[in-house]
């Protein structure tokens, strides 16, 4: 995606063309000593749900698997997702013996739905909540799209020891939306029209993008795969219609900047040159110039929806990463 101002016309074609789809940055928040896990809170069926309570009583459902002892690795979906985004991965790095964390956004999947805080301060609260109950210690956190913004907002606050590397796969950060000190963003009035779009028809319009741009479906020759669609839909229908709402401004408009700056940890970047929701060059591009460890690893031809597409590769370049010293 290379013509921002083509998304201007209609909210087809701000769909068609790609643009921006996840989250973003802001002040120090509180750490969350007092939230507290209840591996037994709920049953659905015959899977036991899991959630730690956030600082404000809101449930974050999540899943974490392996041995306890491992290094973990803790997933971070995009918009409007849910920890089943990971499946590839979390099964992979299972496998390769890590243990595996992924959880469902505040106001996404079987988390809560609250009203308000669907903003990064709050994301990032949530994610040192979950992080201070499970006492995790060096941890690999990997955030894609929306979920890359919350990583770095979150990396920027964490306790001492909490984090050992961040992996970024079409992430949001520096900034989506375009401004006098982001020219090369996407204009304000996309991002209008993904509103406009979700209250109108939010489930039409999650079909738009799971069967267009997010996997590159829309380009010629694609091959198209049915379930991922469907399965990118039935994660979108979860949530809540007022969280993702809000968080299209998150997601959007958080400048993560200082957020980049501040951290010293080693970063993997990972893109894909085709991506139509977060265009690389006003993303990973300039992350990398703006991260004093980062390494960038660009793929040719690859969507958004990298992760799921190309689920081997890419799971072998991140544990490449992890081995790397």
């Amino acid at each position: 995606m290379t013509g921002p101002a083509s998304f201007l016309m209609t909210r087809r074609a701000a769909i068609a063309g790609g643009a921006g789809l996840m989250l973003a940055a802001s002040a120090p928040i509180p750490l969350a000593p007092e939230a507290r896990a209840d591996p037994s809170s709920s049953i659905k069926g015959q899977e036991t749900m899991t959630y730690i309570t956030a600082n404000d009583g809101t449930q974050i459902f999540y899943r974490d698997w392996g041995p306890r002892d491992a290094q973990p690795i803790v997933f971070h979906h995009g918009w409007p997702l849910t920890a089943d985004e990971w499946d590839a991965q979390m099964l992979y790095f299972l496998d390769k013996g890590f243990r595996v964390i992924a959880f469902d956004r505040r106001g996404h999947g079987r988390s809560g739905q609250t009203e308000t805080g669907n903003e990064m301060d709050t994301y990032a609260a949530d994610v040192i909540a979950l992080a201070d109950t499970l006492d995790l210690k060096d941890a690999v956190h990997v955030g894609h799209s929306t979920g890359g913004g919350e990583v770095v907002h979150y990396a920027a606050r964490a306790t001492p020891g909490r984090v050992a590397k961040l992996v970024l796969i079409g992430a949001v950060p520096p900034v989506m939306v375009k401004k006098d000190s982001n020219p090369g963003g996407t204009p304000l009035e996309v991002f209008d029209g993904f509103r406009e779009a979700l209250s109108t028809n939010r489930p039409q319009f999650y079909l738009d993008v799971a069967s267009g741009p997010f996997y590159g479906f829309n380009r010629p020759g694609a091959e198209v795969s049915e379930g991922l669609i469907r399965n990118w839909w039935r994660q979108g229908m979860q949530g809540s219609a007022k969280a993702h709402y809000d968080c299209i401004k998150a997601f959007s408009e958080t400048d993560f900047t200082e957020d980049l700056k501040a951290i010293r940890l080693s970063v993997l970047v990972m893109h894909g040159d085709d991506d139509q929701v977060v265009p690389f060059e006003a993303s990973a591009a300039l992350t990398v110039e703006i991260m004093s460890n980062a390494t960038l690893k660009v793929y040719e031809g690859a969507s958004h929806g990298m992760a799921a597409t190309m689920a081997g590769r890419i799971n072998e370049d991140i544990l490449g990463f992890l081995q790397s010293s």
